[in-house]
Formats: structure tokens, C-alpha cells, sequence
């Protein structure tokens, strides 16, 4: 298995106790989606893929429903993603991801947590250089797959040769160019592949080891962080354990 495919697990796995958090993200992504393209998601690319992120994250169908009829009378046009970063303690670099209607009460709230941890909040773009920014897509295996023709065809989306099997799953977890992010979700669709997943992810190229008495002191700071309802999603560098 891939470098991305084991820190996607791992910080997946550290999340699972976050449930009703997850919920209340997707629902927000819902919001945003049925704002910019309607209600209806076979004729929305962007519900279709939040969709089928709520799904993997076992979301129950009727919170779906009903975040999507919520959203059809709410204004939802001020909100906008912003990513914060910098260090955490022990020279861990820390992405945060939001999604927020008030930037100064969010960057207040996300300072705060830096401060109490002892790290230092940098400017957009300074820790660029320790991720790769990646569009992520998960599909179910079909039979008689030729991943060799599929990494080809999306070649030109910037879809890397290199990808993840699960096999528990039955799956298959490719990484492109984050702009050709609704090309590659086409192509699988029209290609009948199941999306189960699609998403964007930011994946360190240089993962820090620490001691257990280290991650522990920043698994308490990503938890402040996730406390946040503007905070969408919390990467760090730190290596899995």
C-alpha cells in the first residue's frame, strides 16, 4: 500500500470518535453544494461526491435528505473555505482546513489553539512546500479492470500511476490535480465505476517522527481544533503511528 493510503487510514481512524462532528461538516458541505448547484444530484457533481462521502461515513440516508431540503432555504453564500497553517508543538506542521462565514472569528479561534500548544500560525502558502494538495477518489473494483488503461485515459488530469487497493473493501483509491477534479469524477462515472469517496486531501511528503508523550500533546491540540463547527479537516505531518 501507498504512503497516502496508510495516513489516510490512520488519521481516519483517529476521527471515528468524532461521529456527530462529521455530520455536522458534511451537512455544511451539503449547504454549500445545493447553494452553488441545486438540490437534484444527478444534476450536481459536487452533491453527488459529498453524497457518497456521507455514505462511506455511514451518514443515515434521512440526515442526508434532510440537510439537503435545509439547505434549499438557507442563505449559505457568505460561507467560504479557507486553510490556516503553521507549527504545532515538537515542529509538527499543522493544515487546517474551514469552512466559515466570519474569517476573524475563525483565525481568532484557530490562533488560540496554536498559542495554547505553543506553536506559531504562518501565512497562507508557508508550509505548501511539506503537502501535496491531491483530489482523491474511491471506487469499487469492477471486474476485469485494466488499471493500466484507466491511469491512462486520466493521464491528462494529472492522476498518478500510482494507487491504493483495498482489499477489505474491494476498492480502489486513486490521487489527481486537485483542479481536475470534476473531470476525473466524470470519467468515472461515465465509465460506470461506484464513487464511494471524492474528496480533496493534503498529504505530507515529510512525515516527523515523535514519542508517544509527543502525539499525544498534538492529538489533544487537533482535537481543540476539531471542536471548532467552522473547522472542517485537521492534517499534520506527524508519521502514524
Amino acid at each position: 500500500m501507498g504512503r497516502a493510503f496508510e495516513y489516510r487510514k490512520a488519521a481516519k481512524m483517529k476521527r471515528w470518535g468524532h461521529m456527530a462532528k462529521t455530520f455536522t461538516r458534511i451537512g455544511k458541505q451539503i449547504a454549500i453544494a445545493v447553494k452553488s448547484g441545486g438540490p437534484e444530484p444527478e444534476n450536481n457533481p459536487a452533491l453527488r461526491a459529498i453524497i457518497a462521502n456521507a455514505k462511506r461515513e455511514n451518514m443515515p440516508k434521512d440526515n442526508i435528505e434532510r440537510a439537503i431540503k435545509n439547505a434549499m432555504g438557507k442563505d449559505q453564500s457568505d460561507y467560504k473555505e479557507v486553510t490556516y497553517e503553521g507549527y504545532g508543538p515538537f515542529g509538527v506542521a499543522v493544515f487546517v482546513d474551514t469552512l466559515t462565514d466570519n474569517t476573524t472569528r475563525t483565525v481568532g479561534d484557530v490562533r488560540s489553539v496554536f498559542n495554547k500548544f505553543s506553536g506559531n500560525l504562518g501565512t497562507t502558502g508557508s508550509l505548501s512546500f511539506l503537502f501535496d494538495h491531491k483530489s482523491v477518489f474511491t471506487f469499487k473494483k469492477k471486474d476485469g479492470i485494466d488499471m493500466d488503461e484507466l491511469i491512462l485515459d486520466l493521464i491528462d488530469y494529472g492522476v498518478e500511476d500510482e494507487y491504493d487497493e483495498d482489499e477489505e473493501e474491494d476498492s480502489i483509491t486513486i490521487y489527481g490535480d486537485p483542479k481536475s477534479f470534476g473531470e476525473i469524477q466524470k470519467h468515472l462515472e461515465e465509465n460506470g465505476f461506484e464513487v464511494t469517496g471524492a474528496e480533496f486531501t493534503y498529504i505530507p511528503n515529510d512525515l516527523k517522527e515523535v514519542t508517544p508523550e509527543q502525539r499525544e500533546t498534538l492529538d489533544k491540540m487537533v482535537e481543540k481544533l476539531e471542536d471548532f463547527d467552522d473547522v472542517q479537516t485537521v492534517y499534520t505531518n506527524m508519521k502514524p503511528e
